[in-house]
């Protein structure tokens, strides 16, 4: 996108986080005019988020080093209703406890990303339950419900993908597109917000919130979303065959978020290094240009950068030599996940496809059966090719643990208790 002139949008265009703007040329001089507020919503779906929210948390780092102020937008009162986008069936409603637990989990993640207080540029927390929650049914549609038309719903892709692939879409979830065009305005009311950001898949959702400010009150809000992150593959970021790639350490270890970030496909680097990383641009060049072995130093780089963010400076360099020690040294690093297993179990020995099921290197038994079988098991760095046979304490190593392996990458460490 050419001719951004504000820190702020030029950054993101020149890391490859732009996908659409509302109004580039007006955005662009409310940037330059001074500090401006912008939102992002996360929903409390899970105790944690994961890296497919993490481009989302990136620009509102990118909005606050640039000199703006973030509001990170808890959606306490959304998540009752559930967002449609993206969505072949209805989301899963949760009880007002469950909301609270995943709002806990989530709020820690951003105290990483942001600075937050009371300055102008500092980023603030904001819940939608405290003014979704007491809405008057009537008196809301008679005020703002006017100014939807089912039409102009029909059209966007949250709602017309559902309806293509004949999956039920509640009159709940429907409702939802209007509930968070209504955040929009109280944002700008509470904050002086002027503008959303959100994925490519909230296009719609967003440009409605701009269009009810300008109904209701005139005011000039702003569009910016994000293009949907996959990886070289296809595949789609946060989710591995083992599961979700979390940002809370309760939920995944930095060791093996670190390990995530280290096993990206070598097209991606480059990608990788601008959207979740600082590193100057000019060094991303270097580094996506590293050809044959040498990409895997880069690779390294983007998961130890990657992991400071998310969990500190002192995890990811403990990662990072976990890692070499495992792989270039073939001895045990101090970060490898550990399965606590009770040692009355491997005095009378497990079947090595159950424990490395057990171990979360393989998603079922069968799953385990089959790597044995194709020779990507390995029992304290030796081929294992029997499914069946019992690993007990007599497979203990020196250092009181037993090593499974499934492929080169990914390691567990078995310990009696």
């Amino acid at each position: 996108m050419s001719a951004l002139k504000s820190d702020f949008l030029r950054s993101l265009d020149e890391r490859g986080f732009i996908h659409q703007i509302s109004d580039p040329a007006g955005l662009d001089a409310k940037c330059r005019a001074g500090p401006i507020a912008a939102y992002i919503g996360f929903d409390c779906t899970a105790d944690s988020l994961h890296v497919g929210s993490l481009v989302q948390i990136m620009l509102l780092r990118w909005l606050q080093r640039t000199g703006h102020k973030p509001i990170v937008l808890i959606g306490g009162g959304t998540t009752k209703i559930g967002d449609p986008s993206g969505k072949d069936e209805s989301r899963q409603l949760l009880t007002p406890a469950q909301i609270d637990r995943n709002m806990a989990g989530i709020k820690s993640v951003f105290a990483k990303y942001l600075k937050f207080g009371s300055g102008p540029t500092d980023a603030v927390m904001a819940n939608n339950a405290d003014w979704l929650d007491g809405l008057a049914y009537i008196p809301f549609l008679r005020e703002y419900g006017r100014h939807f038309t089912v039409n102009r719903m029909l059209t966007f892709d949250s709602v017309k993908l559902r309806l293509e692939r004949e999956h039920a879409l509640t009159f709940l979830e429907f409702n939802y597109m209007i509930l968070q065009a209504y955040d929009f305005l109280e944002l700008a009311r509470r904050q002086n917000c002027v503008l959303q950001m959100g994925g490519s898949d909230q296009w719609g959702n967003i440009i409605n919130g701009v269009e009810l400010g300008r109904r209701v009150e005139g005011r000039e809000l702003f569009a910016l979303t994000s293009p949907l992150i996959t990886t070289s593959g296809g595949a789609k970021m946060g989710k591995t065959a083992q599961g979700a790639i979390w940002l809370n350490e309760e939920r995944l270890s930095a060791y093996e978020f670190w390990q995530y970030w280290r096993n990206v496909e070598d097209a991606d680097v480059g990608r990788f290094l601008r959207l979740f990383t600082e590193l100057p641009l000019d060094e991303v060049a270097r580094l996506e240009k590293l050809g044959g072995a040498e990409i895997n130093e880069a690779k390294k780089v983007l998961a130890t950068e990657v992991t400071k963010l998310a969990h500190g400076a002192a995890a990811a360099a403990s990662a990072a030599e976990t890692a070499r020690k495992t792989f270039e040294e073939h001895a045990l690093g101090g970060d490898l996940p550990v399965l606590e297993v009770p040692r009355a179990e491997l005095e009378k020995g497990i079947a090595l496809f159950s424990l490395l099921h057990r171990a979360g290197l393989a998603a079922t038994g069968g799953e385990a059966r089959r790597l044995i079988k194709g020779g990507g098991a390995r029992l304290n760095d030796k081929a294992a090719d029997n499914e069946t046979r019992p690993v007990t304490l007599a497979d203990l190593s020196s250092a009181g643990v037993i090593k499974l392996s499934a492929g080169k990458k990914r390691h567990v460490l078995v310990k009696p208790v």
